[in-house]
């Protein structure tokens, strides 16, 4: 037995400030994307998704975006990683 525990996902919510903020439009709907899903590869690499609200208002669907090719939106991803990674290293145990 392996004294790894086996790790099936690590994963973030990171909100997009209103400045980075977009709409796009999914099944005749249209959306502003308020929430960033970043997941930690196997590989080490990123994947990330966004996440948001019908712009009519209401809950909407539950419907995943890709992130466009933005500078400052592939800043704030890696930010979040890595400020996720501090915490998750400096984590106190069960509280």
């Amino acid at each position: 037995m392996s004294s790894d525990p086996e790790i099936s996902a690590l994963a973030i919510n990171v909100a997009i400030p209103q400045a980075l903020r977009w709409t796009d439009t999914r099944r005749g709907e249209a959306f502003t994307l308020t929430t960033l899903n970043v997941r930690l590869l196997p590989d080490g690499h990123l994947a990330v998704k966004a996440y948001g609200r019908p712009v009519g208002g209401g809950r909407g669907a539950y419907v995943s975006f890709p992130v466009p090719d933005r500078p400052e939106l592939a800043a704030l991803i890696s930010d979040a990683a890595s400020r996720a990674g501090a915490l998750w290293a400096a984590h106190r145990g069960l509280g």
